[in-house]
Formats: structure tokens, sequence, C-alpha cells
């Protein structure tokens, strides 16, 4: 057998001059806080691949952040036969650039993309260049495997390799696009390999940061797919699947061992699932393993406020220090406008329960969704102040190709974006692409300037992060990391200071804040 020319993973660069673009995020930015995500799905292939036989190597260009000049210096070093390169929304057209780059660099080289906005925009995003071999849909850890398979056993045209592979879509010798049959979601996640161990060759953990957790975090997964159904998120709709798969508690608990021995110090350990409590006996069975080896670990993980409060008791007795929840709004209407399946006592509840548990909130709220007005963005502020959450995340509503929102604001027009790079501001910064009929994107986003104003300069809040600080010294620095670079816009505000909304439309509402 020939000898097998590496696999390469590579997050490509974006934006290096102004900071660490957080591409596997569900809104891909350079953010406020300097939460940095790992490149875990990319991770998570490169670790199947490995384990099937392959030299693989991952480069995780925004975490140094690398040029494309010094990734392709690599890339030539390491001569691979197979590109694997990662994608977002706002930058795609950068991400085709650097896969073009190294096809030009190495024309035999197979460059396949992948990410939630390619799974969406196939089609599309082949359309850009005719550099670029396929996209890989959905997730893709075993047609990425088949590829590298088929190009190793194939000597022909590299569209001939990869006109049979269930995933992929692909441009063939004469430049037709096809797109294969999708491949099944995987049920049996036992079949892949740790992510952790790709981590720890490859990377370094400290270079990853969440403004949520205690630092340095390693991230994980405990299962895959959501079967919830809000229209604007985008991992389950064009990703992972509406429904949930649970990882055996045993290998989930095995791998947290392998963290604990190989990566020190640790903070935590984050679990990134959409939703952690998808399968109440999942996760009841998870914290009981852990308790049943007697592990000292803090870790954390998405939630929704359907939990209760003896299934968060044994979550906090089994190490678990925070949960992000989504909230989202205020107004009863707009909850169920996102079919998010929950309300506002559900939330209150959830809060005191939490408190009860001793488990801290991260919470997110939203604004944008159609019928949002001034009184509504009011009631959601009044909300997070009431709920009073460690962490509280004010963001217009980001709509990304593939979700149910995206094609209904496309649809009726509300979508301002000229093009996918308007997804973020020129320094990489989140930024709205909405003008609803009554509110600006640029209202939206003066919106969420106030309301984090409204909520982290309250005197109580200072007092409660400052005993908090003098108690738990690890908490205080977890505050303080984050507040190197939030406070900084929580000041200055995503535009010149101008009037809040209330004043610029008093017929609206006399009055912004109580």
């Amino acid at each position: 057998m020939p000898k097998l020319r590496p696999v390469l993973f590579l997050n490509p660069p974006f934006k290096p001059e102004f900071g660490r673009f957080s591409r596997e995020q569900r809104s891909p930015a350079i953010t406020k806080s300097g939460t940095f995500y790992y490149p875990m799905w990319l991770c998570y292939a490169a670790a199947l691949v490995r384990q099937r036989g392959w030299p693989v190597q991952v480069i995780d260009a925004p975490a140094k952040r690398l040029t494309l000049q010094q990734v392709l210096s690599q890339v030539k070093t390491l001569q691979p036969g197979l590109v694997v390169l990662d994608t977002s929304t706002a930058s795609i057209v950068n991400d085709v650039q650097v896969g073009e780059a190294i096809k030009a660099l190495l024309p035999e080289t197979a460059i396949i993309l992948v990410g939630p906005h390619v799974s969406a925009t196939a089609a599309e995003t082949l359309a850009l260049s005719t550099r670029i071999d396929a996209v890989a849909r959905r997730e893709y850890e075993f047609t990425i495997l088949a590829a590298a398979q088929a190009l190793a056993e194939h000597h022909g045209p590299v569209s001939e390799a990869l006109a049979d592979i269930d995933g992929l879509s692909y441009r063939d010798a004469s430049g037709q696009i096809f797109h294969n049959p999708d491949r099944p979601l995987v049920e049996d996640l036992s079949q892949f390999p740790w992510v952790s161990r790709i981590y720890k060759d490859f990377l370094n953990y400290r270079d990853y940061f969440y403004s949520g957790n205690l630092y340095p975090v390693v991230t994980i997964i405990a299962g895959r797919g959501c079967p919830h159904r809000c229209n604007f998120c985008v991992y389950p709709q064009t990703f992972t699947g509406n429904f949930y798969r649970r990882r055996p508690v045993v290998d989930l608990v095995d791998e947290i061992c392998y963290i604990l021995k190989n990566f020190s110090p640790l903070g935590e350990i984050m679990l990134e699932d959409d939703t952690i409590d998808a399968k109440k006996q999942h996760c009841l069975e998870f914290c009981e393993e852990i308790l049943r080896r007697g592990l000292k670990c803090a870790w954390s993980a998405n939630s929704r406020v359907d939990l209760d409060l003896e299934t968060m008791k044994l979550m906090k007795r089994a190490g678990c220090r925070s949960l992000l929840v989504g909230f989202e709004s205020g107004s009863e209407d707009l909850l169920r406008e996102m079919k998010k399946g929950i309300n506002i006592n559900k939330s209150i509840n959830f809060m005191e329960n939490a408190r009860k548990a001793g488990i801290l909130i991260n919470g997110t709220f939203l604004v944008g969704l159609e019928g949002e007005t001034l009184q509504t963005m009011q009631a959601t502020v009044d909300l997070a102040i009431r709920l009073n959450p460690d962490i509280a995340q004010f963001f217009p509503i980001m709509v990304y190709p593939g979700t149910a929102l995206y094609d209904r604001y496309r649809e009726k027009g509300y979508i301002k974006a000229e093009s996918y790079a308007d997804w973020v501001t020129p320094e990489g910064l989140h930024n709205c692409v909405i003008d609803l009929p009554d509110l600006s994107g640029k209202d939206l986003v003066r919106f969420c300037d106030q309301a984090r104003r409204a909520f982290y300069l309250r005197p109580g809040y200072w007092f409660y992060k400052f005993i908090q600080g003098l108690t738990n010294p690890r908490e205080g620095l977890r505050t303080l990391l984050a507040a190197r670079t939030f406070f900084k816009y929580l000041w200055r505000g995503s535009f010149p200071r101008q009037p809040d909304l209330a004043a610029r439309h008093p017929e609206r509402r006399p009055g912004m804040y109580h």
C-alpha cells in the first residue's frame, strides 16, 4: 500500500490583525468578552481519521493569530493529500480564498469545506470557486474518512474519487455540481475517539477561553443534537439534527478522567451539547457515575429552564458549577414566536431552583424577533434584572442560512446585508444584519449596549461580584479575565453615544429605563 499523505484539518485565518475569530461558536465572531472556542468538530473528525490509520495535522490559525502566509508555509512543509477547511457565514469568502491559495500551492491536494454555513449553502458555496473540490454537509467525520480512503485508492481526478460518498456535494470534471445523498447521523456515539486526545497532541488548551467558565477550560460533548425546535438556532437545523443522541456514560466519564490526568492545571470542563438535560435519565446517570468514582472536577453545560430542582441538586453534587441558559425574551408572545417551548414563569422558577442548588447561571437574551417593540425589549431587560443571573448576555438576533428564521426574514425583506461579510463588523465583531419594520439593526444593537449597562452597572451587581471574588478567588479571576476586554465595550458601546431609543422615539414610550 502506498504511503498515506497526511490529512490536514484547518481552522483558517480570518482578521488576525483584530483578534481571534471564534469560528465554531453558534454566532462566530471576535467576541467582546475574549471568548474563543475550540475547533471541536474539526478535532472530532481528526480523531476518527487518525484512529483509522491516517497521519493527521490540526492547525488552528485564529488561536495563534496566524496569517495566510504563515499557514501556507506550514501546508507546504506538510504536503497534505486532503485539506478539511472549516468555515462560517461571515468568513466564507475568505475561507474559499484560503482554499484557493492552498490549491495554487498544491494542485493535487483535495480541498473539502465543512461547517454549518456550507451545509446550508453547498451549491452556492461551490459556485464561488472552481478550486474547491467539495463540501461535506452536516456532521462530517465519517464523510471525511470515506473521502480520505477514496482519494488514497483512486488515482484519477478528485471528482471521480468523491462521486459515491454520501454527505458530499462536489463538482465533476465538467464543472457540474452534484449532491450525493445525505449521510445518516451517527446514533452510536461510542464510535468516536476522544476529542481531548487531539487537543492534547495538536493544540495548546490555554489558548481557549470561555468567559463563563473557569480558566483553563476543556470542551467536549456528552451528546449531539437537540429535540427542541427554536426557529433561530443554527446547529440543530444545519448540522447536528433535531434528535438527541447520547454518549455511553462510562465512555464520557472515562474521557473526563483522561482530561483530569492530562490537562493540569484545569479550571473546568465544558459540555458543549445544545442541551445537557435533553434526556434527563442520561444526565442523572452521568452525575451518578461521577459520584460513584469519587471524581472532583468542576463542569458546566448548556441547559434549558425545564430542569427541576432535584436534578440540579444532583448535578451540583457531581461538580456542576454553572449552566448556560437561553431565557431569550421578557415577552410571552415572542417566546411563543420563536418556538422555544418556555415561558417566563418557567424562567423565574428555574432561577429560584438554581440558587437553591448553588449553580451559577449564564443567561442569554435576544432582541429582534418579528413583533419586537420598545415595550418588549424593555420587558426583556426588566426580566434579566429580575432573574439576576451571574452573567447576562444581550444580542440582536443572529439569523443564519439554513434556519427557519433566516428563510422567513429573507422572504419578508428584513435582511439588509449585501454580503455574508456583513455578519460581522470590519473589525470582526458581531453585526446585526436585520431591519424590522419599526426597529433598525442599529436600534437593536444600541439597545443591547444599553441593556448591558443597565444590568452590569448596578451597585448591587458590583457588590455581588466583589463578595464572590473574596469568597471564591477562582470565580474572581474568571470575572477579571472576561472584564479585560468586555468593560471597554460596556463603556464605549458599539456606536458613538446617542440618546437612548426611547428618547429618540418618544411617541412609542417615554423613558427607556425605570
